[in-house]
């Protein structure tokens, strides 16, 4: 699954729907109280986000069917015609997220397929390679930046201290867990980084080879702006 890129398949799925013909099938699935054609679309194909909303959709379709009071019903209708709207919202939303990095890849690809190491250490470290290109009828140039962290291990003393002292496997598990939480939020960061770097008209060329996170000056942990580089911290 791709961090900050639409993965290929569900590009497909999503090209695949008309927007008119979804709303069409979302008001005929209300009116006859059951999917029907709407399983017709490649729906659950178009990732989590829409996949949730489908889901949301025909539990409120599935509520509405099996009320019987008037009132009940108003209210359930209500709810399913909310779902069936945010349905198309979202679908409409990636649609709209994949043209604009469709037109994005004609400059910038940035690689979004990070896989964690085997075991961690404090000494955290995230790369990510790119390639750009200054117009479409210029060669693609490729590079990379090391994103690094030292995790501070220090205890929390902001949070209760547990009754019974864990056990050294349990402790050993909650650093594992401490830690890879760490780089997830590091890699996510990273990505993130590059991406809106080249979105912002940002040069390839002046990307450092490395950078070292910054960290909240209160929690001494990574927040949102750690992975900013070449811009100010604000």
């Amino acid at each position: 699954m791709g961090e900050i890129n639409i993965p290929r398949d569900q590009q497909i799925a999503l090209a695949s729907i008309d927007a008119s013909e979804l709303d069409r099938l979302i008001e005929q699935a209300i009116r006859e109280e059951r999917s029907g054609d709407l399983h017709r679309l490649a729906l659950s194909n178009c990732g989590s986000y829409v996949a949730t909303k489908l889901h949301f959709f025909e539990r409120a379709l599935a509520k509405h069917r099996e009320a019987k009071a008037l009132r009940k019903r108003a209210e359930t209708e209500s709810t399913l015609r909310r779902a069936g709207h945010d349905l198309s919202f979202a679908v409409g939303a990636m649609q709209r997220r994949m043209e604009t990095e469709q037109k994005e890849a004609q400059l910038f690809v940035v690689d979004d397929q990070i896989m964690p190491p085997h075991r961690f250490s404090k000494h955290l470290s995230v790369r990510v390679s790119y390639r750009w290109r200054r117009t479409v009828d210029d060669e693609w140039r490729f590079g990379s930046i090391t994103f690094i962290h030292e995790v501070d291990l220090r205890p929390d003393y902001t949070t209760p201290f547990p009754k019974r002292k864990p056990s050294a496997a349990k402790q050993e598990q909650d650093q594992e867990d401490r830690l890879y939480q760490n780089w997830e939020h590091l890699m996510r960061g990273a990505l993130c980084s590059v991406r809106d770097y080249f979105r912002e008209g940002g040069d390839g060329d002046k990307i450092p080879e490395t950078f070292q996170a910054t960290v909240d000056s209160h929690s001494r942990a990574l927040n949102n702006y750690s992975t900013r580089f070449g811009r100010p911290q604000p």
